[in-house]
């Protein structure tokens, strides 16, 4: 049995956590150690019910809280050595003791989890999504993207969860309150998926063996999870597979689902 859980996910942190009865993995660090503890004991789980963490870039939303879990926890923390080099010159000197390279190109073995990135290009040092193997279970997640990728949707076309990013409505983005630079930062390739764009990256990787779609990184400001989900539900509708779409909150763990 193989469950799943976001502890938060958009720009006010993100953390999630992977894994079964006997081990897990802890995938970004953006939420603090009290209430990692507080929300895995909430589902029944605990600190020990993972085993390494795996980051996917050095943006503070996901690395806030990393130093903090590794002065409590020193349990290996594995990501590209461009990641790690990057985290290092954030000042989170905890991590040099629990730093694991990822080999490229190759699928890693992390506590009995296979493990192989794939490089994305959002706008931070360096960027990677995470196609992970679990008993039967193919997972994949990319939680800030830019721009999709052959790369990416060829993985995620071998999975059987896909957590992917979702992040604005293109109509509120730019009638928004954001600068003309911000608004483009997000929308020229090395920002942000759109709703329109996760729904054509759908359209590119779905599949028959697809059971399960995550939407996240939904923004607070130009996205709310009923635009984003009907407009991934209308690529669903139009394959006439069954996929269980769902939004994960923002800022509120989400249940423990099953996959």
């Amino acid at each position: 049995m193989v469950k799943f859980m976001s502890f938060s996910s958009g720009s006010c942190g993100n953390c999630y956590y992977l894994g079964t009865e006997e081990k897990g993995l802890l995938i970004d660090a953006g939420v603090s150690f009290t209430r990692l503890k507080k929300c895995l004991g909430e589902a029944g789980l605990s600190v020990e019910s993972f085993g390494s963490i795996l980051l996917t870039h050095d943006h503070f939303d996901h690395i806030r809280s990393i130093g903090k879990y590794c002065s409590k926890l020193s349990m290996p923390v594995y990501t590209t050595e461009t990641i790690h080099n990057a985290v290092a010159r954030h000042g989170f000197t905890e991590v040099s003791a629990c730093r694991r390279v990822l080999e490229e190109g190759k699928w890693n073995d992390i506590d009995g989890f296979k493990v192989r990135y794939f490089v994305v290009p959002h706008d931070a040092t360096q960027t990677v999504g995470y196609a992970i193997v679990i008993e039967d279970r193919r997972f994949v997640i990319m939680t800030d993207i830019g721009e999709m990728t052959d790369e990416a949707v060829a993985f995620a076309r071998q999975a059987d969860t896909v957590v992917i990013e979702s992040n604005y409505d293109m109509d509120m983005l730019m009638g928004g309150r954001y600068t003309y630079d911000l608004k483009m930062r997000i929308v020229q390739g090395h920002g942000h998926l759109s709703n329109d764009e996760c729904a054509d990256a759908i359209r590119r990787f779905i599949h028959p063996g697809l059971r399960n779609i995550f939407l996240c990184h939904l923004s607070e400001n130009n996205n709310t999870p009923r635009l984003a989900y009907d407009c991934s539900m209308s690529v669903l509708r139009e394959s006439g597979l069954q996929v269980c779409l769902r939004c994960l909150p923002r800022r509120t763990p989400s249940p423990l689902f099953i996959l």
